[in-house]
């Protein structure tokens, strides 16, 4: 693997990590499509020891790091939250709650990951089964788009309460140095408004992104939309959700990195994680402008797009 291959394979995870079009599926792909020495690191991980897949995962703990580095001030309550709710054994505030919701989320896909993960990206991170999997996954976002458009004529058909109800009482002004509405507090208020029950649907969810081709994060957010969630909220809960998981199987594969698999690829394996944390950065600032007033359509369509194209492309070779 050349350096120049590491960087753009770490500036793909770091962008199709977050985007809700999947960064495993990408990397399998897009190589395939180019061809030449880089269709050769897709073919590795059809062995039972593949470089270029334990580079590739590897990856991930670069693009979690982005997400809790973007993200801080909410892990940095939710983490507080979770050691206030031990030593007072309830999980009362919003924090303390949102902190179990991720736990109970991240453990069937954690379980299911630990067990199955190199199995799944051995049999299906193949070029044509990819394309397969990024045409499911562009449905899977248009579904989600119904799944909204539907909760938001269902709550225009309800009648209206506010005439008979008391008036709310005035927002309060921001304080000096609050984080912006839609920030800070309200994602923590925003996992913990969601039920234990969700968070096991969410867990096993999540997990569908085993199948080179599916998004951890657009499988989230779809979740999200169908509980009710706006497209923000839902981008939210969805990078909130993914950061653990996805810091888990990069942390899984450092010692394979550390040993004889990471063997005349370190250096490319540090300039395609400092390229996967730069391009998370910009992807997740981008993505939270993005959800705030646009939807799932364009990534759809897009993975739909590529799906087809590579279904053709591949089938006939």
């Amino acid at each position: 693997m050349s350096f120049l291959q590491a960087i753009v394979i770490g500036i793909i995870q770091g962008v199709a990590e977050l985007f809700p079009v999947s960064s495993l599926g990408h990397t399998v792909i897009i190589p395939a499509f180019i061809g030449g020495s880089w269709s050769k690191l897709v073919t590795q991980q059809a062995s039972s020891e593949s470089p270029y897949l334990a580079f590739v995962v590897g990856l991930h703990v670069a693009t979690a790091l982005a997400l809790i580095a973007y993200f801080w001030r909410d892990w940095l309550r939710i983490v507080k939250g979770f050691f206030s709710s031990l030593r007072t054994r309830r999980a009362e505030t919003a924090d303390e709650r949102a902190a179990w919701f991720i736990i109970v989320a991240t453990i069937p896909v954690g379980i299911l990951g630990f067990t199955l993960e190199h199995q799944f990206r051995t049999l299906f991170a193949k070029p044509y089964v990819v394309a397969d999997f990024l045409a499911v996954n562009g449905l899977l976002l248009l579904t989600g788009e119904w799944l909204r458009r539907r909760a938001r004529a269902r709550r225009a058909l309800e009648p209206a309460l506010a005439v008979s109800a008391p008036a709310a009482p005035a927002a309060r002004p921001p304080e000096a140095g609050a984080p912006p509405v839609g920030e800070g507090d309200h994602d923590s208020e925003v996992l913990a408004s969601l039920r234990l029950r969700d968070a096991v649907l969410v867990g096993f969810a999540q997990s569908s992104a085993l199948f080179a081709g599916i998004s951890r994060d657009g499988v989230c957010m779809v979740t999200g939309l169908w509980r009710g969630l706006t497209y923000e909220d839902a981008a939210r809960f969805a990078f909130l959700l993914s950061a653990p998981p996805i810091l888990a199987a990069g942390i899984l594969k450092i010692p394979d990195l550390l040993g004889h698999l990471g063997n005349g690829i370190r250096g490319q394996v540090i300039a395609g994680s400092v390229a996967a944390f730069l391009m998370a950065l910009f992807s997740v600032r981008f993505l939270v402008r993005w959800f705030r007033t646009r939807g799932l359509v364009p990534f759809a369509c897009y993975c739909l797009a590529l799906g087809v194209a590579g279904i053709a492309y591949f089938g006939i070779r």
